[in-house]
């Protein structure tokens, strides 16, 4: 079997953007969770079996204690933040596992879910999907994937290196030289992709980078500056380091058993119906009724969808 970790909180953001608005049979704005659905919908019509999907259920986790500048809700669309709960309501009804976030983030359990769903000898492949960054440091070998689902494409462990010049393991070393401003942490100054992979990419760890320039193993443009800048900020590195670092004790799943998606549950139809797109429920109950049918296709193992 192939397991699928779904990023809920990006496709909620992707689909309100990306969709026009739509509103629920009492006037309220459910077009994101809508066109969740539906891509949620187009991934199990096209084979997937063993599906969840990870949300931040409280936007702010603990590393808001660690970083005054982390992400919060605040200044997000209220049209937008308003539909992350009805969202988890709507995929738990279609019958798939929800992770919903509150000390952690969607990220940890994504992470956190592909080492189990990995340890599993009856699982060929783990498909994180989310374009997401950070999520490149759980990619290993070819067996944990990170997959983007709007541009098709697949990223393996020497994807990563190819990327980021550095391999998944080093990836929060990387973060923590360049920053991550969706995450609202700035790296250290001066520092940017290519002396980030530079350095990371030769000694793999922050702590194994000479604190003189003179020392480095490797030709970096502006190498003293750099030098200067990463003895001043070392402990904010190390912080934003520890930012960067997904958890893999986030609350998830014990078996990739419970990932197995059987159809939708009886309340579905009410819920599709309430949000103004019945035909939801219709296209649920026909890819379930599919896959009761003798005979019923599916996708090779390494087929990415």
């Amino acid at each position: 079997m192939n397991v699928h970790l779904v990023d809920g909180t990006y496709e909620l953001f992707r689909h309100y953007y990306a969709v026009p608005s739509a509103r629920s049979v009492d006037g309220t704005e459910v077009g994101a969770v809508r066109g969740v659905l539906s891509s949620m919908l187009s991934l199990l019509g096209d084979g997937a079996t063993h599906v969840a999907v990870a949300t931040d259920h409280v936007i702010e986790s603990f590393r808001n204690e660690l970083w005054r500048g982390y992400k919060t809700s605040e200044g997000m669309d209220p049209a937008l933040l308003a539909q992350f709960h009805p969202l988890e309501d709507a995929l738990a009804a279609m019958g798939l596992v929800v992770l919903a976030m509150v000390e952690f983030e969607a990220d940890d359990a994504l992470a956190a879910g592909a080492v189990i769903a990995a340890a599993d000898p009856r699982v060929e492949r783990v498909f994180i999907c989310t374009p997401d960054k950070d999520l490149a440091q759980s990619v290993v070998g070819t067996r944990i994937v990170q997959f983007d689902r709007r541009a098709r494409q697949m990223r393996d462990e020497n994807g990563v290196v190819l990327k980021f010049g550095v391999p998944p393991a080093s990836i929060p070393d990387y973060l923590a030289l360049v920053g991550d401003s969706a995450d609202g942490y700035p790296g250290l100054p001066g520092w940017g992709p290519k002396s980030a992979s530079a350095l990371i990419g030769y000694y793999g760890r922050l702590e194994a980078i000479p604190e003189q320039a003179a020392e480095w193993g490797v030709p970096v443009r502006g190498a003293a500056s750099l030098a200067a800048a990463f003895r001043e900020y070392r402990p904010q590195a190390f912080l934003f380091r520890d930012l960067a670092t997904l958890r893999l004790d986030a609350p998830v799943f014990a078996s990739v058993d419970a990932l197995g998606w059987t159809g939708p549950r009886p309340e579905f139809e009410a819920l599709a119906r309430a949000l103004g797109a019945p035909e939801l429920s219709a296209r649920a109950h026909a890819i379930a009724a599919g896959r009761r049918a003798p005979g019923s296709v599916r996708l090779k193992p390494d087929t990415p969808i």
